[in-house]
């Protein structure tokens, strides 16, 4: 296993680059200019395999470094198990032969240091403890020692840290670094087919690649305390859906990755790959007998050789316009955030399904329930929702990880007829909520959509309610549940002119309370209208949790379950893991990956 250390000395180079992130010719120039600012270690991973070490110190001898520009080498070694007396002096004269080769290997760049461990660690520890970040301008990059490594392999770490760690354009927190390897494996059972033939590029990927990954300093602190802190309290990286769990169940604690990616999957953050043409790649793994593998399976790509610099790679294209996928190989869509009346008329056409938009309402919703939700939408294959709620660090949150959003306080804003109409300050709060779920409506059927409301103080049984109903309105009570169907009924009546009757209800309507919600003012106009709706049988329909009915069990039939705002976060809790439906873990992330394959 190989691990590289690139660091800038005391004096670091600023963070701001003039850069031109669109090529890698700029980006080496200026590392050119800087590189006496910059120093390197890599550290070098191994256990028994000689050949295999040869083979990788080899090929990073021969890698393109800069001539003024010091590279140390870190080589540890791992010692045998002592398990058995039989094998011992075989065992011996193999770690001799290890420590012969090391020793007699020539390092030009810097200094060299060989570590040789007293003990067997196994492979989990050589990764975790052989790095732990001095800066936060200081690089690991991790290759296992059955890895062999194209020249070209610096030339194109370095462009991708200047371009994507120290260009702030091009920076995001959620990016934790860089795979080298040839993107090839979906990790979620059941997930999308890796369907990258015909293209080439760079794009941002959920999974860690073991086979040449740069790893960024401060997501992999946080990851060591993370694991840490999981480990000293005995929880273990299950996460159901994942080919991972079944890698820790059979070989627990001598691996490291199914620990790393349940970490990734509860941050929701991000990898950068890169897909080169004809199967090429920048790290190749041999897949030598090991840890990994019970016999050697050979090459899984061809290098990139030394003419593939200007032909073969890709532009360093702008983070922003990076493609995203989850673990399932599924595309992420970052950034929807809705401002405006403009911005819902952009958004909700990437939102919707068969014509069809979820509207969700994060008011008075805790973020603990809103990431429940979210795990059932999953589940349920639900994807044409949109929320709606306050402008919060949560809710940008959301939009970052794929999830399309209102800015409600934003979108308030820019609704101008509202800021002409006078509302009563005892109910402002709730006829605001009113009139902004009213205008999405309005823009969801000036779009051709059919539109539901619904509050997100729920959680979904099935899908099946979202089934195309025949009427043209459906309306909840206590439950606030609200249906439009794109019709001419519906267009007739949804104008301005009902909006600003939203608007003047603030007079007529008592205190906000159980019954006084979206569904129940909407069905109140409606009806006021002469338009008939269906009255939708909330017992029948869903089940309702309150402080009272503890112990209870899921009854059969059931859409949703609901609950009020007042009821307090321990007994939602409570009454959902009753009934099997508090599906998130202790970091307040999914148990399980459910791909749907599409």
């Amino acid at each position: 296993i190989l691990l590289l250390l690139y660091s800038p000395r005391p004096n670091s180079i600023s963070t701001q680059f003039p850069l031109n992130p669109h090529s890698i010719a700029s980006s080496t120039a200026i590392s050119a200019s800087a590189s006496s600012t910059f120093s390197l270690t890599i550290k070098v991973l191994t256990f028994n395999r000689l050949n295999s070490l040869a083979r990788c110190l080899t090929s990073l001898s021969k890698a393109h470094y800069h001539p003024d520009h010091p590279v140390h080498l870190h080589i540890f070694v791992d010692h045998f198990p002592n398990q058995t007396q039989s094998d011992i002096d075989l065992k011996l004269q193999e770690s001799l032969g290890i420590l012969r080769f090391v020793d007699g290997f020539q390092w030009k760049w810097g200094q060299k240091v060989v570590h040789y461990r007293t003990t067997n660690v196994g492979l989990q520890a050589q990764w975790l403890e052989a790095w732990w970040p001095t800066s936060d301008d200081e690089f690991a990059f991790v290759v296992e020692d059955d890895l062999e490594l194209s020249p070209l392999f610096f030339k194109y770490l370095r462009a991708l840290i200047l371009n994507y760690y120290y260009n702030a354009s091009n920076f995001s927190p959620f990016v934790y670094g860089a795979s080298l390897q040839r993107p090839r494996f979906v990790p979620g059972k059941h997930g999308n087919k890796m369907l990258l033939e015909k293209t080439s590029g760079l794009f941002l990927y959920q999974l860690v690649g073991t086979w040449g990954q740069l790893l960024f300093p401060k997501p992999w602190k946080e990851f060591r305390l993370w694991y840490d802190d999981h480990r000293a309290k005995g929880i273990k990286p299950f996460l159901d859906g994942m080919i991972s769990t079944g890698w820790y169940k059979k070989m627990g604690e001598r691996i490291w990755s199914p620990w790393f990616i349940k970490f990734i999957h509860s941050r929701g953050y991000f990898n950068i790959y890169t897909k080169f043409p004809d199967e090429k790649s920048l790290s190749v793994s041999h897949r030598d007998a090991g840890v990994n593998y019970g016999k050697t399976a050979g090459p899984d790509s061809q290098l990139l050789d030394e003419n593939s610099l200007d032909s073969d790679f890709p532009e360093m294209k702008s983070l922003s316009t990076m493609k995203k996928y989850d673990f399932c190989f599924r595309e992420v869509v970052s950034g929807r955030i809705v401002w405006s009346l403009n911005d819902l008329g952009s958004v909700l056409p990437s939102v919707q399904k068969k014509e069809a938009v979820l509207l969700v309402s994060l008011f008075g919703v805790s973020e603990t329930v809103t990431r429940n939700l979210l795990c059932h939408f999953e589940r349920l294959n639900i994807w044409n929702y949109i929320f709606i709620g306050p402008a919060t660090d949560f809710l940008f949150h959301l939009a970052q990880g794929g999830h399309p959003v209102i800015d409600a306080d934003g979108f308030l804003e820019d609704i101008k007829s509202f800021k002409s109409l006078r509302i009563q300050e005892s109910n402002a709060r709730l006829i605001k909520e009113i009139l902004l779920k009213a205008y999405v409506v309005k823009k969801g059927l000036e779009l051709g959509y059919n539109t539901w409301v619904v509050d997100g103080n729920m959680v979904f049984i099935d899908n099946e309610f979202f089934l195309d109903p025949m009427d043209n309105f459906y309306a909840g009570e206590s439950l606030d549940l609200f249906y439009v169907k794109n019709s001419p009924s519906a267009h007739k009546i949804w104008t301005h002119d009902f909006l600003h009757d939203v608007a003047a209800m603030g007079d007529k309507i008592a205190l906000p309370s159980d019954t006084v919600n979206f569904a129940s003012v909407m069905a109140k106009l409606v009806g006021q209208k002469g338009i008939r709706f269906k009255r939708i049988d909330e017992k029948s329909f869903g089940m309702k949790i309150g402080n009272q009915n503890l112990n209870q069990a899921l009854e059969t039939n059931k859409k949703v379950v609901y609950w009020f705002r007042e009821l307090d976060m321990n007994s939602i809790q409570k009454h959902l893991q009753e009934m099997s439906l508090w599906v998130i873990d202790n970091d307040s992330s999914c148990r399980a990956v459910v791909c749907h394959n599409s």
